[in-house]
């Protein structure tokens, strides 16, 4: 009997290792330069799936099969060394639904790249501005209130408060479920224990800044929820924020059509002026717009902050199910 038992053990210490070689065992170590390059077939324009001011994202297959997303770095600017660092820091401590994770990482002198989970639904705004692709209210709410749930994680939820300072709509990734994922934390900071905001020079996107990081470089948790708020009015107009012109903004634009004229700044797309549920569906959105503008208030001071947004959709998806 003891031989036996002996036996079974043994052929179970042998088989064990050869279970689940995907994604957990990648995340182990790092990655090599070459594996990469099989991968992505030498980082080929046809598996180029995104760019931005930092690099560029390939689409990759690893030889166990599992589809990868490779985030590689233009080290031709200083800012992307920097860039690399925080992301690399940054997703390798933090643990949300929400948020893209790192599986693995490649560097050296002159190479650095991120490999992350694969989004095979790309980015929100290719939804909201694609003519082939549509969001109905309640998707567009889900997406929305899953990124409220990753800010208020990286606000409230860490040791130590995390600041996204980038949001957009192209940095919004969906998975195979459109479950939304935050990604691109080449520019996020870290605040300690005694800060609540910090003076920085690193760039973010137009539109979507908060006027205290435009014109004083000054970065608190208040700015990821005016960035948040911005982009809220935009993902139920469909109207990019750097698109007006003038004195007007986004915000001005949607504030002077409340209450009583959101069909005038709603997605035309998104509601039926003959539907039977039309009203229902202008208070939802009129209650959605009137949270954006408290989160994108000049004053930081008056801005709500994402505990509270989270517990604010949540209500309005109550009341948007239940019609």
């Amino acid at each position: 009997m003891t031989f036996v038992l002996l036996w079974i053990r043994y052929r179970r210490g042998k088989s064990a290792p050869q279970q689940d070689v995907s994604l957990s065992t990648v995340a182990r170590e790092r990655i090599s330069h070459y594996e990469l390059l099989q991968a992505t077939d030498a980082f080929s324009e046809s598996n180029l799936i995104g760019s931005g001011s930092f690099g560029s994202i390939y689409k990759g297959v690893l030889r166990s099969g599992t589809v990868i997303a490779v985030k590689v770095f233009n080290l031709q600017q200083d800012v992307a060394f920097k860039s690399f660092d925080m992301e690399c820091e940054v997703l390798h401590s933090l643990r949300h639904r929400n948020l893209v994770k790192v599986i693995t990482s490649c560097s050296n002198l002159d190479f650095k790249a991120l490999v992350l989970k694969y989004m095979p639904n790309g980015s929100l705004d290719k939804y909201l501005y694609s003519h082939n692709y549509f969001l109905d209210i309640r998707q567009r709410l889900s997406i929305m209130l899953d990124v409220a749930y990753a800010l208020e994680y990286l606000h409230h939820g860490y040791t130590s408060p995390v600041i996204h300072c980038d949001l957009k709509p192209s940095n919004v990734l969906l998975d195979e479920d459109m479950v939304a994922h935050l990604s691109d934390f080449g520019i996020s900071k870290l605040l300690g224990e005694d800060e609540s905001d910090l003076y920085t020079k690193t760039l973010a996107t137009f539109g979507y800044i908060a006027p205290e990081y435009g014109l004083d470089g000054l970065v608190s948790t208040k700015c990821d929820v005016y960035s948040y708020g911005i982009m809220l009015l935009e993902t139920f107009t469909r109207r990019k924020p750097n698109e007006f012109e003038g004195n007007l903004s986004l915000k001005q634009w949607v504030s002077y059509s409340l209450p009583d004229a959101v069909m005038d700044v709603v997605d035309a797309n998104l509601v039926t002026p003959m539907g039977n549920h039309l009203q229902k569906e202008l208070d939802v959105v009129a209650s959605i717009m009137k949270l954006a503008l408290d989160c994108c208030a000049e004053s930081p001071a008056r801005r709500t902050n994402m505990k509270d947004v989270v517990g604010m959709l949540q209500k309005i998806k109550i009341q948007l199910l239940a019609r």
